[in-house]
């Protein structure tokens, strides 16, 4: 087509355009837009006034729009943040209605989650908490009425992974069971469609369990939540769920799980950008120590990133100094580190790591004595009297050590010979060896005291090859002994 038949054809259509309907749109558009973004402005100065101005924003539009439910929006943060709780929730009840057609699934979902956090971080009274609690009622009720199962469950999770935080186990309890029932089919099996939710479940009630010390009812909802192979969780759930395992072990002095799931829930948070990492990272420091492994727990390839960060250099020196059997360097990074035992997870259990570096360095110590005192034993190794006593009380019972306690006199006596007998019996034993050389060799060449020095010399190479026994004799001895060996071979 030619440019001249374009414009013939051009010339023959009609093009309504409507301008002036146009005109008034925009502009109705820009005036609600003008109204918001000019109350954003007041926030700061004057809030009851952006109130005002924000709740204006819905009586200025024709049908409900995303600029109603931003106005809505913030004026319900703004009534919250000023104590006017009845009128936050009424507001928000009104917000609610934008949900279903007037903003997308997306907007709607993050602007109502990040809403609901704002009002948790903020429910520090008890009126300001019965207005979250309305808020999430009023939330569940929605999304119940508009079948929205996955942002019902969804906001029944986190209700419940608050009342955990705020320890209220008895609701806790209540709502568990309650979406335990929404995630299982009618005969009351699984349903295997919803294992995430199944996943971020059992990660509250182990929580919970964990925080009750309920380790029966954890240790079966532990094993059970490892058998959930229907879902793919967030790197986070997994650990949790791991380090509440660990723990578990922990508390049955079961070392190497514990040290497994510790491994685990460490790699899960890492994954997930968790902070919760470099705490699990000391557990696996300190299960390490528990099961007295010479295996660097920073030689992994996860772990090796972390060996120099300042946040666990106090576990990194406990480690060395244990596995280097150097009590005065394990006690002076505990004295000089005391945020190591504010964890009380760590405080629970780091007692019987420094009770198994001390028991072995009072073993070293008193190793060449038969008798020492109590008041020795404390000066060395800078632990009071009653704990040194504790310590050989514990190794008499456990029979690591033969003596007996004065307790008057603050004085021990080993009553263990096996020591001396051993020696004794080695003294003997190389007695018995120069009258044997004396007796084989005496009249052949040698002097007494010539016999005597080579019986010495020969038991000072015992463990040696047999030339290296004859390296002490003179040459012309050295070739007549040869022969003889070589004659009696003969013969």
């Amino acid at each position: 087509m030619s440019d001249d038949d374009f414009m013939q054809d051009s010339a023959d259509e009609d093009y309504d355009f409507e301008y002036e309907d146009a005109d008034e749109e925009v502009s109705g558009d820009i005036g609600i837009e003008n109204k918001y973004y000019n109350a954003k402005q007041m926030k700061a100065d004057n809030p009851e006034e952006a109130v005002d101005e924000f709740l204006g924003i819905p009586a200025l539009e024709q049908d409900k729009s995303e600029w109603g439910f931003k106005g809505l929006k913030q004026a319900i943060k703004l009534e919250f943040k000023l104590g006017r709780y009845g009128d936050a929730v009424e507001h928000y009840r009104e917000l609610l209605t934008y949900v279903k057609s007037a903003v997308t699934r997306n907007y709607s979902e993050k602007s109502i989650n990040n809403m609901l956090d704002y009002i948790e971080k903020g429910s520090d009274d008890a009126q300001a908490y019965q207005c979250m609690e309305e808020f999430y009622s009023l939330t569940l009720d929605s999304f119940q009425n508009t079948n929205n199962e996955r942002l019902w469950l969804k906001t029944n999770i986190k209700l419940a992974r608050l009342w955990l935080e705020r320890k209220e186990y008895g609701q806790l309890s209540k709502k568990v069971r309650e979406l335990h029932r929404a995630c299982q089919r009618e005969d009351g099996s699984d349903d295997t469609s919803k294992g995430t939710y199944l996943l971020e479940l059992y990660a509250l009630e182990i929580q919970m369990y964990a925080e009750t010390k309920n380790n029966k009812r954890l240790k079966a909802l532990y094993l059970r939540a490892l058998r959930v192979r229907s879902a793919v969780p967030h790197p986070k759930i997994m650990g949790i769920i791991r380090e509440c395992g660990g723990k578990m072990h922990m508390s049955e002095e079961n070392w190497k799980e514990a040290q497994s799931d510790f491994f685990e829930s460490f790699r899960n948070y890492d994954e997930a950008g968790s902070m919760q990492r470099i705490q699990v990272l000391k557990y696996l420091v300190l299960t390490t120590m528990l099961m007295e492994s010479d295996i660097n727990p920073f030689d992994s390839q996860e772990t090796k990133p972390y060996k120099n960060d300042p946040r666990i250099s106090a576990m990194t020196d406990l480690v060395d100094a244990y596995q280097r059997d150097d009590i005065h360097a394990y006690e002076a990074t505990l004295s000089k580190n005391p945020d190591v035992l504010a964890d009380p997870f760590i405080a629970e259990n780091i007692d019987e790591v420094s009770r198994n570096m001390r028991t072995k360095a009072v073993l070293k110590l008193i190793a060449p004595y038969t008798r020492f005192s109590l008041q020795f034993i404390s000066k060395h190794i800078k632990i009071a009297v009653p704990e040194v006593l504790d310590i050989l009380s514990f190794l008499i019972l456990d029979k690591k050590l033969d003596a007996k306690v004065d307790q008057e006199n603050g004085t021990v006596e080993v009553t263990s010979r096996s020591d001396v007998e051993r020696l004794r019996a080695l003294e003997e034993w190389s007695s018995s060896l120069r009258s044997l050389w004396q007796t084989a060799l005496n009249g052949e060449g040698f002097g007494a005291d010539e016999a005597s020095s080579g019986a010495g010399r020969l038991f000072s190479g015992v463990g040696e090859d047999a030339p290296m026994n004859l390296r002490g004799m003179p040459p012309r001895n050295r070739r007549d002994y040869r022969g003889k060996l070589s004659a009696r071979a003969g013969a």
